[in-house]
């Protein structure tokens, strides 16, 4: 009864305030098309990654969400194009988003690349919380049923690079869709605009280069939501294994490891457990996976210098 209480809580909440309400991803510096769709092609192959996030393991209703990206150079090396897939399940709630990314590079210093890069696409918001056990019916706080409701957005991100750094900006969503009504028909489930600032960074511990220090952090602004800060700190060894903490404030701190199984193929997992708030005493944390694989050209017998990020 405490865990549908608290589950119902959460629902309520973020249907009467602006709140983050977009998917969380630990992985969110390999996960990187997600965040910012200038990071297209930044690769230099045809890059695919598939990620599966279960939250708050063994509490009903708990986030459980799956994305896919691939993108690629096109034409030149330029222009990347690439594809964002989104699905992300919250209690009654679904939704399922395809965004197609685009982005175009300019060269600003002897080792340095400025991307501009457009997201367009639609989600596609289906409910079922009208549908719950209340004790009063007539609860206007709970909105109706919404099936396959048509969300299209589109948005924006900066992203400058260099071999060893980058830092991005971006909003991904610029619209404010309505997400639904009350019983009396008055909007009061809007999308929250958020922008995202992303940075990280590559530093060799030794002059054999074999152990290297990857920090990495994930900054999300939002109205009416507070600041929310991700700092991750990933120690690699001969450019092969790695593993680090990671912090979220006011929700979780955990760990990641993962390796380059080849030069092409990688695969990573990440535990994190919730500390801020009052579902940390009613789950047993959170579970990441992450593969992701470059797919070289033809016209490439390999990958001519290391991508670390």
């Amino acid at each position: 009864m405490k865990k549908l209480i608290i589950l119902l809580g959460i629902i309520s909440a973020g249907l009467n305030t602006k709140a983050q309400q977009e998917a969380m991803f630990t992985h969110y510096s390999f996960n990187t098309l997600q965040v910012n769709p200038a990071y297209a092609s930044s690769r230099d192959a045809l890059t695919v990654l598939a990620l599966q996030r279960s939250q708050w393991i063994a509490f009903p209703g708990a986030p459980v969400t799956q994305t896919a990206t691939a993108h690629m150079p096109v034409f030149n090396e330029k222009i990347g194009l690439g594809i964002s897939l989104l699905h992300d399940k919250i209690g009654p709630s679904k939704n399922t988003g395809i965004f197609i990314d685009l982005a175009y590079k300019i060269k600003v210093a002897e080792k340095g690349k400025l991307a501009f890069g457009l997201k367009g696409g639609t989600s596609f918001l289906s409910n079922s919380v009208g549908d719950l056990d209340k004790n009063d019916p007539g609860d206007g706080v709970l909105i109706q049923n919404i099936q396959s409701r048509l969300l299209p957005n589109f948005g924006f991100g900066l992203y400058y690079s260099m071999p060893r750094f980058y830092v991005g900006l971006s909003s991904p969503k610029l619209l404010t869709n309505k997400l639904g009504t009350n019983t009396s028909g008055n909007g009061i489930a809007y999308e929250s605009r958020h922008y995202f600032v992303i940075a990280g960074a590559m530093f060799d511990l030794n002059k054999s280069a074999k152990l290297q220090l990857k920090p990495t952090t994930f900054l999300k602004i939002t109205s009416g939501a507070p600041l929310e800060l991700d700092l991750t700190a990933l120690l690699y060894y001969d450019n092969k294994f790695w593993a680090g903490p990671m912090f979220r404030s006011g929700d979780a701190f955990g760990i990641l490891i993962g390796m380059n199984i080849t030069q092409q193929y990688s695969l990573g997992y990440c535990f994190d457990w919730s500390y801020g708030n009052s579902t940390g005493k009613y789950n047993a944390g959170s579970h990441e996976l992450m593969l992701r694989y470059d797919f070289v050209f033809k016209n490439k017998t390999q990958i001519l210098s290391p991508r670390y990020f």
